[in-house]
Formats: C-alpha cells, sequence, structure tokens
C-alpha cells in the first residue's frame, strides 16, 4: 500500500518513517536536495515536555496542558492540546533512543530551561541547535528505511496539484526542479507536513524556500483553511539591514532566560548602552508583567516592543530596536555558562552584526515566525478531503491565537511519531471501495492540465519585473496590514492593495527562463500567486474576527491597559474557510468547548 509524504523536515520525516516500519510503501517528496536542509534545521530553543525532573518538581501533563491552552488564548482544540500534553515525555524517550544529544546536568539527567509563556522550567533543548539534532535523529531513522527499500525519496520536486476521485485524494502532480518535467505519484494516501506561511511577509525568519502552495491547492481542491489571520511575531529577531535583505535570522526565546530586554526610558536616545545608567534603562517587560517578565507569551514581548519603538524609545539607526541585555547573568555565572548555553547564537550574531554580546546588549526587533493558521483538520489530523492528512505547521490544532514557546518541536513530532501512523492505518482499513484504474488515470490527466495550463499563463506574461518585486510589496502590504496589530480601514485598505498588487502582477511580472530545465523564478512565481491569494484569505479572516486573541489584535478591541479583549460569546470557535472559485469564501464554524480550563481573562502580571 502506498502512501505519499510532502515534506521532509520534523513532522514529514517522522511520519514516512514509522509509516514504513509499520510495512507500508512510502515515498517522500520535499523541494531540498535531502531532507537534513528541511526549515526544521533552523529551530533553536527546545522542545517542550510534561517530564518533572527532579523530586518536588511541579511540571505535569496538567500544567503543559493548561500553558498551552492558555498561551493559545482559549482558541485551540481543548482534547488535541490533552493529548499533545500526554505524549510529551514519550517523545523525549524517543528522541533520547535516536541518540540526540541532549543537553545534560552535571548528574547526567536531562536539563531544562524556561520558555515563554511558563513558570516552569520544561524544555529539553541541545544548546541553541535543537531542531538540527531532532531533524537528525529523525533522519537517520529515515534512512534506515530507505536503506531498507521501503521509503523512496524524491528530493527537488515542489508539488503543485492535488490528484482526486470521487472527491479522495489519489495522489498528487509535482514539478521536478531540475529538468521540469511534470510528475505524477498515485497513493493510497497523502501526508502534507509542508511547514507554515511566514514568507507571505517577505522578510520572516524562515527559510527562502518555505511556502504555502501545497496547503493552498489543497484548499483550492475542497480542504478547509482554518484561522489564516492567526500568525506570530516572534520577538527576539535579528532587525533588517537594508532594503535589499531577503530574509531574517532569529535568535531564540531562550535567550530572554537570562537576557533582559530594555530601552531608555527617554524618547530618541542616541547614547551607546554603555553610557545610558541603570536608572535611565526601562526593562518594560519586567515594569508590565512582574510575575513573568521577561518570558511573557511571545504576542505580548512582540506588540510592547513595537508600541515603544513606534512612541519614539526605540534604538538603532531607525528606532526599531530593542536591547537584550546578557549582562547581569554574565556577572552572576560567568561568561564561559553562558556560552555554553547559547553558543552558537553568541556565534551567529557576531558574524551577522559584528558586535560581541557578551560585551554589549544584542538589538532585536519583532519579525514573522510562525503560523498557527493551517488546513483544518479532524482529531485523527485528516483534513476534510477523504485521505489527506496534514501535520506539523502546516495544520491548525493545538496552538490557538498564539503558539506558546517550544511546543512547535512537540508538535511536530507528536503528528509524526505517534498520532498521524495510528490515525492513517484507521481510515485505510475502512476504505473498502476500490477505484478503478481508468478512473485513477483521468484524475490524473485533468491534474496534469490544470498544472500546465497555470504555469503557461505565467510564462506569458513576458512583463519587465521580477518576481521578487512583488513578493517585497505584498510583504510591506500584509506586515503593515495585518501584522502585530491590526484595525478595520487598515484591514480594508490591505484587501484593496493586494488586489491591485494581484492585478499588476499578473501583468507586470517576468519569467526569464523556458519552462524546460532549471528555473527558479517560475518556482519563486507559482508560490507568489499562491500567496496574493491567501493574503486575501487572510484579510478576510482578520476583519471577521472582530475581537482581540493572543497573536490577532484588533486595535479596537482592547482594554484600557491595552491587553487583548476576547469575546467569547461571539467568537469562541475555529474559523474555517471553504474555497468558491470566482466568489467569497465561505466560513464554517467549529465551537469551542472547554470542560477541564475553563476560558478566563489571560494574565501574566
Amino acid at each position: 500500500m502506498q502512501i505519499v509524504v510532502v515534506g521532509g523536515g520534523l513532522s514529514g520525516s517522522a511520519a514516512a518513517a514509522t509509516l514504513a516500519e509499520q510495512g507500508y510503501q512510502v515515498k517522500l517528496i520535499t523541494y531540498h536536495d535531502s531532507p537534513r536542509r528541511a526549515h526544521s534545521v533552523a529551530a533553536q530553543g527546545g522542545i517542550n515536555a510534561a517530564r518533572p525532573m527532579k523530586e518536588g518538581d511541579l511540571d505535569g501533563i496538567n500544567q503543559l496542558f493548561q500553558d498551552t491552552v492558555r498561551g493559545g488564548d482559549f482558541r485551540a482544540r481543548e482534547a488535541s492540546c490533552q493529548r499533545l500534553a500526554e505524549i510529551s515525555s514519550s517523545i523525549i524517550d524517543q528522541c533520547v533512543a535516536q541518540g540526540v544529544p541532549f543537553a545534560r546536568e552535571y548528574d547526567g539527567t536531562l536539563a531544562t530551561r524556561r520558555f515563554g509563556g511558563a513558570l516552569v522550567s520544561r524544555t529539553f533543548y541541545a544548546r541553541g541547535q535543537t531542531g538540527q539534532q531532532l531533524l537528525y535523529g529523525a533522519y537517520q531513522s529515515l534512512m534506515r528505511q530507505v536503506a531498507n527499500n521501503r521509503v523512496k525519496l524524491l528530493p527537488r520536486r515542489d508539488v503543485l496539484e492535488l490528484i482526486k476521485v470521487n472527491g479522495v485524494i489519489k495522489g498528487v502532480v509535482s514539478r521536478n526542479l531540475l529538468n521540469g518535467d511534470l510528475e505524477v505519484y498515485t497513493a493510497s494516501a497523502v501526508i502534507f507536513a509542508t511547514g507554515g506561511y511566514s514568507n507571505i511577509y517577505f522578510l520572516s525568519t524562515n527559510s527562502i524556500k518555505s511556502n504555502a502552495s501545497a496547503i493552498w491547492r489543497a484548499h483550492r481542491q475542497g480542504a478547509f483553511f482554518a484561522n489564516p489571520c492567526f500568525t506570530q511575531i516572534h520577538p527576539t529577531c535579528i532587525p533588517t539591514g537594508d532594503s535589499y535583505q531577503s530574509k531574517l535570522t532569529l535568535m531564540s526565546e531562550s535567550l530572554r532566560n537570562d537576557g533582559r530586554i530594555w530601552l531608555p526610558n527617554q524618547v530618541h536616545d542616541g547614547r551607546q548602552p554603555s553610557d545610558i545608567p541603570e536608572i535611565e534603562r526601562d526593562y518594560f517587560l519586567e515594569r508590565l508583567y512582574p510575575s513573568y517578565g521577561n518570558m511573557v507569551p511571545r504576542d505580548l514581548a512582540s506588540r510592547r516592543a513595537k508600541e515603544l519603538c513606534d512612541a519614539g524609545f526605540g534604538v538603532g539607526k531607525d528606532g526599531r530596536t530593542v536591547y537584550l541585555d546578557l549582562r547581569d547573568a554574565i556577572r552572576e555565572k560567568g561568561p564561559e555558562d553562558i556560552r555554553s548555553k547559547y553558543g552558537n547564537l553568541i556565534e551567529m550574531y557576531e558574524r551577522i552584526v559584528g558586535d560581541d554580546p557578551l560585551s554589549m546588549p544584542m538589538r532585536i526587533y519583532p519579525a514573522p515566525h510562525y503560523t498557527m493558521g493551517g488546513l483544518w483538520v479532524d482529531y485523527n489530523l485528516m483534513s476534510t478531503i477523504p485521505g489527506l492528512f496534514v501535520l506539523g505547521e502546516a495544520n491548525c490544532t493545538v496552538h490557538g491565537a498564539n503558539r506558546l514557546g517550544a511546543n512547535a518541536l512537540l508538535q511536530c513530532l507528536a503528528d509524526g511519531y505517534f498520532i498521524v501512523p495510528s490515525s492513517i492505518n484507521a481510515w485505510l482499513a475502512g476504505q473498502n471501495v476500490s477505484t478503478s484504474t481508468k478512473s485513477i488515470e483521468d484524475a490524473c490527466k485533468d491534474a496534469l492540465a490544470i498544472t500546465r495550463k497555470r504555469i503557461d499563463k505565467i510564462i506569458k506574461v513576458n512583463g519587465h519585473n521580477p518576481v521578487d518585486f512583488y513578493h517585497r510589496e505584498l510583504g510591506k502590504i500584509m506586515i503593515n496590514r495585518c501584522g502585530i496589530s491590526r484595525n478595520k480601514d487598515g484591514l480594508i485598505a490591505g484587501m484593496k492593495e493586494v488586489k491591485i498588487l494581484q492585478d499588476e502582477f499578473y501583468h507586470g511580472v517576468r519569467i526569464p527562463s523556458a519552462v524546460d530545465g532549471l528555473n527558479p523564478e517560475l518556482e519563486k512565481a507559482m508560490k507568489v500567486a499562491d500567496f496574493l491569494e491567501l493574503a486575501q484569505l487572510m484579510i478576510t479572516d482578520a476583519l471577521a474576527r472582530e475581537e482581540s486573541c493572543g497573536a490577532h489584535f484588533r486595535e479596537e478591541h482592547q482594554t484600557l491597559e491595552g491587553e487583548a479583549m476576547r469575546d467569547d460569546q461571539n467568537y469562541s470557535h475555529i474559523a474555517a474557510w471553504e474555497y468558491v472559485k470566482g466568489g467569497k469564501p465561505i466560513k464554517h464554524l467549529e465551537a469551542l468547548l472547554f470542560t477541564n480550563l475553563k476560558p478566563t481573562s489571560r494574565s501574566y502580571k
């Protein structure tokens, strides 16, 4: 029985290896030259688990469950969050057995640290390279199955269309990025593990190749898209250097364990940080949220930093920077202790910025990082297209309106190692109706024709502007209109601007090479075309959700203290959007019911 897995990151590699071990024949499609280059490798800080490490630890399954639901501002499915917390400890066992080199204490026990949105230390880590080490563990399991001829790797391929028969998915169409050939891969079930869509903002912490094309094609074919406006802006990223920059670099949230975030308490203060005395420094997160301090959830830290920079307190040449200062931790613990925890992060920062963060504060600013929205899936991770399962950041399940720090890696491995191998078995066992070969062949021909038509449409434009010109403009619109904060007038204006840009794209974009062969501009153009459509759905969703919750901050709905004001009576639901060709999307609602943890005002003060 054949299964196609699209995406070779943590969830995709884990699912492919586990399903192959169960006896399935698996094809894994990735646009990288190796699954080791998937964006999961860039995750830095750690992975959460409900696993008390010593006597007296207060952490447990219920505490992780509560932090996850509360961190998502009560906009996630309660049952899925409970399952995530229950699975979490087994994931650590799995990774340790694979040889993942987690940090350890002097006595040999696994070390943990705190992450944002939690008061307990439950994040397991491998210095600042946790994602890389977890991915290498999954990759080793995957390559073992490749050697056993149970998994076939299909690198340098981009999935552009779905193949459906009688509403059930039967495979995908991909483009070979080296020779331009369109290829068909049929299967009994398909798994999408293709990541998020933060690159819709152009400048994000995602890899340049990260895109939303696979899930957007699925959406156009009938998969509901849930909560697309829920996008997370990470508070600790290296700011842009110039207008030609193509991506941003993350500085792990774990740095907030030892680093204190501050700004001068005078506007437009041009002094060097070493010249600003302690009494003239505003440690604003510690001032506003004394219980959690610098470890508040990401949406709060990002929004407060932006507000102060907008008010003129920001530092740097454009005033769009705040300080993350390790000075006090170095005095208390010594530079070697700090370097042992964050060595690769310190080296990255020094290489990019040119400053030594052990001798002067880091300069950081919020940047697009993660998307909580994605394809709607049921409890078994199947979308509204039968046979299409969606894993990791590509789905919308456990993170609600704001992902809890260090839960991304947890979700990827839970979906890939534990959940989908069981749920896909159950679904396939219930499929008794065989599909004729002719029906599948006809569906393949139709999908190929649709794909060729899309490619020809873009190639024939023959305009004068490169693809990045339109992608950069789209990013500016989205970060200004649908970024850290949103308002009705801005969203309406943003919708008009995106539609104008979309029209200009289909009249002005230029693809310099032919369809056949290597053509990176065509690859980018296909992705940007999908981003232009997704941007309109994001804005539609943001307009429809007349409340502030988590990372979705509508300026019209806030308390006197500037905190998010939820509307549980009208918006305690997941909004799942159905695509309508040539018309407005249809909104479906999944009501959110809370039995173990009643919704309360989220407070981190």
